[in-house]
């Protein structure tokens, strides 16, 4: 039996081209993204380890810089200390924070969160042994920094140029001492790193004199258990201490955490492929199972039992497995190498190392590949065993009977309404709860809705019956084929359905969350501008800048959103201050009662749900509690309606900036006179020192900055998307392709009445159109019910928010499903027009 159905894969290559494609696709997906990973993950370790080499021991302060009781590091005389140790040959201080340059256009190098500046700690020698310097030197003085290697060639630095480098602070100038090379992570995600003198460094992210972190190098032989034991009594309980080797089995530990959600995310995705995959090989094993009914009827008279035919198609699809999970890893390792290099079209660079081949993708891409396709071949194989010979030999196919369409119905109705039944339910409960309750009945529906699509075909279809007819005598046909085998026609549309339930959904649930938040930025932004620090760039804005731009020509207005909390009878609530006077010219606050102009008076604003839940009313006094641990009593002067912009209590910048040894400001809003122009966004620039670490946005970026990550996700799932549409795309084409196959007779004596290569090569293209165009409105009609459900769950979080149908992306929807028609019937359709006539209807 195996050998007949080794002959029988060999008989059909070219009808199961499109399953070993389907397959491949998948396994492909599936095997590169674990490679991917592995070689990612094992690149990381490496470059942790690498980084921990020379490091017995570190240790870290856990002091709050804010509470001036404490030291805000650790000391020299500690450090000291330290080096003074048994054991050990170096303890070198670190203190880091933001610090950017920019290129020759006046742009950030970097992504933000990935740019560092640090100290240069030289020893004895002169050398800092983290970085080999292949020219110049390390920074000498306050006025002097070096580059990383990279970044160098980036900006277009040489030895002995002058440097503008972006701290929290304003732009300062520096002299480029030298350029060098490093195992940094900073350097290693595609960031930047500067090196100061320590003095410089000290000033800029601590105080003079102290280090955030102390790493400790050991002497030869030494052990860096006992070093550890003797540096925790140093330290005190403000700092932590532990191994080299701790810290670099924590990092990989981070690495292999952080690289998790990628890996879940990518098999997610190739699951999907793979789903929309079963129903193509299902469907090409029951096409190729009807076609070869004599042939099965003729081993069954000989002898075979049912299970031996049922062994014999599961043996075939074993076979097809085999070899597309053996070209789907190939492909999967070379997509592996390619997203590996298509990280530095983002700039995001990885460590050196080679590609890492394990043993869990090569048996994830086989046994997921050969058990796909055998588990999608079981049923077909099992009716196969069922048609009785007699019956099959005489080309008597084995039709569905009422009883079992009946059974299959009813079965589909009810998996669809307790899937229905779920999404409802999830929609009204809302929060992650309810997201997953709507996850488990869209899993439900969709199953439901694959299995009531036979029966959905013929009503669905008959709509558009009347625009075939129009199409003569060709379209009144591909009407009538299409819905001629409604299970054939139902499992080539699952598979478009389900990819377009999807595309559909997200873009639902996107357009709507960016419209709401789009009205938000417009109906509660009145500035003209907003000022950033660059995405991930440091903690925020400097102080300077809001007296800059206070000074600014042109400027009406200026507000801070400075970030802050306040603890109030025991609970901490977070607070923003701002600036009396002009917070209601550059945001849309809705007044509930009291006055604005209170803020002035050092009384706060308070939003009216955080009032209601309290129980405070304009004119109490409430007992305060700063961040420096000062006890202090503020009045409530207003009530507002809650803002998205604002935290729940409001107050004037300098009353938070007593309390604060480092204000920490975010944004800074800006009216100017007659809105927004060019001239006042280069004044702005100009006043900010030319910074390229932050960002002025007029109300476009602004709206940007909030709907633009909503389009990014969009793009990107799109994206991974295609794969699950593409095997949809090719399951249309088989179909079609065995559907000529199969009725070459009835195309052959269509020929000889009459109907000419034209007509008959538009009735295979209408066919195609038809099922791809069912198949979208299914998917669209189930994508928009779940976009809908998804967005009830973060209304409440949303002011503003409505369902948005983006009809014109459904359009295009509906538009590319007939034109996937269209494109997949061009070979069916020119090998049914080719057709010798006599040959075809001589065809059994």
């Amino acid at each position: 039996m195996f050998r007949t159905a080794l002959r029988n894969v060999l008989a059909h290559k070219a009808r199961l081209l499109m399953t070993v494609l389907a397959v491949m696709l998948g396994v492909a997906f599936v095997s590169g993204t674990l490679v991917f990973t592995d070689t990612l993950s094992q690149a990381f370790r490496n470059q942790s380890a690498k980084s921990y080499d020379d490091v017995a021991v570190a240790v870290t302060s856990t002091a709050d810089r804010d509470d001036p009781r404490q030291a805000p590091g650790l000391s020299e005389r500690t450090r000291q200390k330290i080096g003074a140790l048994d054991g050990v040959a170096s303890a070198t201080g670190r203190v880091s924070g933001f610090a950017g340059v920019p290129d020759k256009d006046g742009k950030l190098i970097g992504l933000g969160w990935s740019n560092k500046g640090t100290n240069f700690a030289p020893g004895k020698d002169g050398k800092d042994p983290a970085y080999d310097f292949t020219e110049g030197a390390g920074p000498v003085g306050a006025g002097q920094v070096a580059l990383d290697e990279d970044t160098a060639a980036k900006g277009g630095y040489k030895v002995g140029d002058p440097v503008r480098v972006a701290t929290n602070g304003p732009v300062k100038e520096y002299r480029l001492a030298g350029v060098f090379t490093t195992e940094d992570g900073a350097v290693s995600a595609g960031g930047s790193l500067i090196l100061f003198d320590t003095e410089a460094a000290q000033r800029l992210y601590l105080k003079p004199g102290y280090f955030q972190e102390i790493t400790v190098g050991a002497d030869r032989g030494a052990d860096a258990s006992k070093i550890l034991d003797a540096v925790q009594p140093l330290v005190g309980k403000d700092a932590e201490a532990r191994t080299g080797q701790a810290l670099a089995d924590e990092q990989a530990r981070m690495i292999e955490s952080g690289l998790s959600s990628l890996n879940k995310l990518l098999l997610g995705f190739a699951g999907i492929a793979l789903f929309v995959g079963v129903f193509l090989i299902s469907n090409t094993f029951t096409m190729l199972v009807a076609q070869r009914t004599k042939e099965l009827a003729l081993m069954r008279a000989v002898g075979a039992s049912r299970k031996q035919i049922t062994r014999s198609v599961l043996a075939e699809a074993g076979v097809v497995g085999l070899v597309a999970s053996a070209v789907g890893f190939g492909l999967g390792v070379l997509l592996a190498l390619g997203l590996r290099s298509g990280m530095a079209a983002f700039d995001m660079k990885m460590p050196e190392g080679p590609l890492v081949l394990t043993a869990t993708p090569v048996v994830s891409a086989f046994a997921v590949g050969v058990l796909i396709t055998m588990l999608a071949a079981w049923l077909p194989g099992r009716r196969a065993a069922k048609i009785p010979p007699v019956a099959a030999m005489s080309s008597v196919h084995a039709v569905a009977t009422t009883k079992s369409l009946v059974v299959r119905n009813s079965i589909g109705a009810a998996i669809t309404a307790l899937g229905a039944a779920g999404i409802i339910a999830g929609a009204g409960s809302g929060g992650d709860e309810g997201r997953m309750l709507i996850g488990a009945g869209a899993f439900l529906t969709l199953i439901g809705v694959i299995v009531l699509i036979p029966l959905l075909s013929r009503p669905v279809i008959a709509l558009v019956r009347p625009v075939l007819k129009a199409s003569g005598v060709a379209g009144k046909l591909a009407g009538q084929n299409a819905v001629r085998n409604p299970r054939r026609t139902g499992a080539t549309a699952s598979a478009l359905a389900i990819g377009l339930t999807l595309v559909t959904g997200l873009s639902v649930l996107g357009v709507t969350v960016g419209t709401a938040l789009d009205k938000m930025t417009v109906d509660q932004i009145k500035a003209d501008y907003m000022i950033t620090m660059a995405a991930g760039a440091g903690g925020g804005l400097d102080g300077t800048a809001l007296t800059a731009l206070e000074k600014t020509p042109g400027v009406t207005a200026v507000s801070p959103q400075q970030a802050g909390y306040l603890e109030i009878e025991g609970d901490f609530t977070s607070a923003s201050g701002v600036t009396p006077g002009d917070i209601e010219k550059v945001l849309n606050l809705h007044l509930v009662g009291g006055s604005f102009a209170s803020l002035g008076q050092g009384q706060v604003a308070v939003a009216d749900e955080t009032a209601d839940e309290q129980g405070w009313k304009v004119g109490d006094s409430l007992p305060v509690t700063f961040g420096d641990k000062k006890k202090g009593t503020l009045k409530v002067g207003a009530i507002y309606e809650e803002s998205e912009f604002t935290s729940p209590i409001v107050l004037d910048a300098k009353i938070l900036t007593a309390h604060d040894a480092m204000p920490y400001i975010p944004q800074i809003y800006v009216k100017t006179d007659g809105g927004e122009s060019a001239a006042h966004e280069k004044a702005l620039v100009q006043a900010l020192g030319d910074n390229p670490a932050i960002t002025v946005m007029d109300h476009k970026d602004i709206r940007d900055a909030f709907g633009g990550q909503i389009n990014l996700m969009l793009n990107i799932m799109y994206g991974l998307l295609a794969m699950a549409l593409i095997i949809a795309i090719l399951g249309v084409v088989n179909t079609l392709a065995m559907s000529v196959f199969e009725r070459q007779q009835e195309i052959g004596m269509l020929r000889a009445i009459g109907l000419d290569r034209r007509r008959v090569k538009r009735m295979v293209r209408l066919e195609a159109v038809v099922i791809s165009l069912f198949g979208a409105v299914v998917g669209i009609g189930l994508g928009a019910f779940l976009g809908w459900a998804l967005g009830e769950t973060v209304r409440s979080s949303l002011p503003g928010y409505a369902l948005v149908l983006p009809w014109d992306r459904i359009g295009i929807f509906l538009v590319l499903a007939g034109l996937v028609g269209v494109l997949a019937a061009m070979w069916p359709a020119r090998s049914a027009a080719r057709l010798n006539m006599l040959n075809a209807i001589k065809a059994e």
